[in-house]
């Protein structure tokens, strides 16, 4: 699919979406926001029991505010779950929208693809009275964001794409470039090899879907938030250290790095 190319199911949830709108005295509230593009989405649940006493969503409804990727998803998801029981809705993914809408363009699915994190924060507010309010940053920016060194260092200690076998990452200092759940799932992974495991988000908070952000708070992953790779520096074909940019304190430091992975950078 190209870039800026929508399914006709895409547009048909973003011309007609089901199930807008707001349940007053919903059991279950999940709000998720992505500042980086804007997109905001509102999941609101209606639980009741089935025959076999299992806790089934009988309604759900949503408000959204973003691109027509976030319309859409949102739209999707709101058929998927209706009926469902509560552990059946947790388990719907991202892909799983993206497929039951025939695809999203590549980008949207990092950005504007959160109807499932909504979801599953509506189903966590339910059963464990969390906030309902989380934000989710990921990188809306991977078609303009520039790296400097990168092409430089390609196939000597930067990746694009990972190997199956994660062996050759053994006690190797790695850090990887927030982009959304896969780049955060394969950090988790790397600390079977690593105790040395950083991610630069941009996000002010615990980045990624509900399960994830519960996983890294409990892993060895380290987080450097509200920052951003902006160079990969070395010497004799080797990665040697990287630049990151701390948005915070607007100013740039220098990391000691043997890894850097930056799944589908496009520059």
């Amino acid at each position: 699919m190209k870039s800026t190319t929508y399914s006709d199911k895409v547009l048909d949830h973003f011309k007609n979406p089901r199930n807008v709108g707001e349940i007053e005295d919903a059991d279950g509230v999940g709000r998720v926001g992505n500042p980086v593009c804007g997109d905001l989405m509102w999941i609101y649940l209606k639980i009741a029991k089935n025959e076999k006493d299992e806790e089934v969503i009988e309604d759900i409804k949503f408000k959204t505010f973003g691109c027509g990727s976030a319309v859409s998803t949102s739209s999707m998801i709101t058929e998927m779950a209706k009926g469902m029981t509560l552990d059946e809705a947790y388990k719907i993914t991202r892909q799983n929208v993206a497929d039951e809408l025939d695809g999203l363009p590549p980008i949207k699915m990092h950005c504007s693809n959160l109807a499932a994190d909504a979801l599953k924060a509506a189903i966590d507010n339910y059963r464990l009275g969390t906030e309902p309010e989380i934000e989710i940053v990921t990188s809306c920016q991977l078609d303009v964001r520039i790296i400097l060194g990168i092409d430089d260092f390609l196939g000597k200690g930067v990746y694009k794409e990972v190997p199956a076998d994660l062996e050759e990452f053994r006690e190797k200092r790695i850090i990887i470039a927030d982009s959304g759940d896969e780049s955060l799932e394969l950090a988790l992974k790397l600390t079977e090899y690593s105790g040395r495991v950083i991610v630069a988000t941009s996000s002010k908070s615990v980045p990624g879907n509900v399960e994830l952000r519960k996983k890294l708070k409990h892993s060895d992953v380290k987080l450097l938030q509200e920052s951003e790779l902006i160079e990969i520096k070395g010497e004799l074909d080797e990665v040697e250290k990287v630049v990151i940019h701390d948005f915070d304190e607007d100013e740039n430091y220098e990391l000691f790095v043997d890894v850097v992975i930056v799944l589908d950078y496009r520059g």
